[in-house]
C-alpha cells in the first residue's frame, strides 16, 4: 500500500512484548509516525482505566478504540467519548442463554466511567478467575449482571477459548459479538455488531480517512474484525491460527518488533 494515513495497532501480544513494556525500538518508529502528523490508534480489548501507561510510553495522545470496540476514549482529555453497553436487561438474558451454552462457567463484567481516572468497576463472581492478573471486586452473579457493562467476560476452566466461542454462538447466534483475545479458557461478550472494525470506523470517519489507507497490526481473533476492515491487515508472526489466515501480511514476532519493522518503510 501507499503511504497509510492512520495507522491503528492492538495492545498485548502486538505493539506490547510478553514483558508487557513496548521497546525503545518500537516506541522510536511510533514517534515517526506521530511527528509526521500520521495518527496512531491504539485499539485493544482492554477497558480505558489499562490506555494511559501504554499511550504515555509511546507518546500517543488521540484516541484510542477499548473493550473490543465499545468504548473510544480520548487519551489526551482522559475522556470517554461515548460507549456502546450491553443493558442490564440483555445481560440478564444473556445469562441464561450461557447458563445453556456453557454449564459451570462465570462471569466478570466490566464497566466504564467518564474518564479512564475515574473508579471503573470490574465485578465478578466469587468463583470467578481471571485470566491474567487482575483485580475485581467480587459480587453474587445477579449484581454482576444487573448493571450496564460494555463487556461480559465469561470464564471456563474446562474448556478452551475457541471451544467456549463455538459454544456459545451456537445458542446466542450473533445476537451478541461472541471473540477471544486469549485461549485459556475466557471468551468475551460485546453488544450485538460491536468490534474493534466499528470502533476504528468511527474514529477513521471522524479524522477523514478512507478505510483503504488504514494499516492495522493485530493477534488474536478478536482483531479478526479490524483486520479485514483495514486496507491493509498485518498480523504479527505470533498470531492465532484464524488471525493469520486473513491477513494481507505477516511480520516479525511482538518482541521482534513486527510492527515496527512495518512501519519503517514509510516512516
Amino acid at each position: 500500500m501507499e503511504k497509510p494515513a492512520l495507522v491503528a495497532s492492538d495492545v498485548d501480544g502486538t505493539i506490547l512484548g510478553t514483558n508487557e513494556r513496548v521497546s525503545e525500538y518500537t516506541t522510536r518508529a511510533v514517534g515517526r509516525v506521530l511527528a509526521g502528523g500520521t495518527p496512531f490508534i491504539l485499539v485493544s480489548g482492554r477497558p480505558p482505566r489499562w490506555i494511559p501507561r501504554i499511550a504515555n510510553a509511546i507518546g500517543a495522545t488521540g484516541y484510542a478504540v477499548c473493550a473490543n470496540g465499545a468504548v473510544l476514549y480520548d487519551v489526551g482529555a482522559d475522556r470517554v467519548i461515548w460507549q456502546r453497553g450491553i443493558s442490564p436487561v440483555r445481560l440478564s438474558d444473556l445469562g441464561k442463554a450461557l447458563s445453556t451454552a456453557l454449564p459451570g462457567s462465570t462471569v466478570a463484567a466490566e464497566r466504564v466511567g467518564a474518564r479512564a481516572s475515574d473508579v471503573e468497576t470490574f465485578v465478578a463472581e466469587e468463583a470467578y478467575r481471571h485470566a491474567w492478573p487482575d483485580s475485581h471486586d467480587v459480587a453474587p452473579r445477579a449484581e454482576v449482571l444487573g448493571h450496564t457493562a460494555v463487556k461480559l467476560l465469561v470464564r471456563h476452566t474446562g474448556m478452551t477459548s475457541a471451544e467456549m466461542a463455538a459454544a456459545a454462538t451456537a445458542v446466542l447466534g450473533d445476537e451478541f459479538a461472541i471473540t477471544y483475545s486469549t485461549n485459556a479458557g475466557l471468551i468475551e461478550v460485546s453488544e450485538r455488531n460491536v468490534t474493534k472494525a466499528t470502533g476504528l470506523a468511527d474514529v477513521a470517519e471522524r479524522l477523514g480517512v478512507a478505510a483503504a489507507n488504514v494499516i492495522a497490526f493485530g493477534d488474536m481473533p478478536n482483531d479478526i474484525p479490524l483486520l479485514r476492515w483495514a486496507g491493509h491487515g498485518v498480523a504479527m508472526a505470533n498470531a492465532h491460527h484464524e488471525l493469520l489466515a486473513v491477513a494481507d501480511e505477516v511480520t516479525e514476532s511482538n518482541d521482534r518488533d513486527g510492527v515496527a519493522q512495518v512501519l519503517e518503510r514509510w516512516f
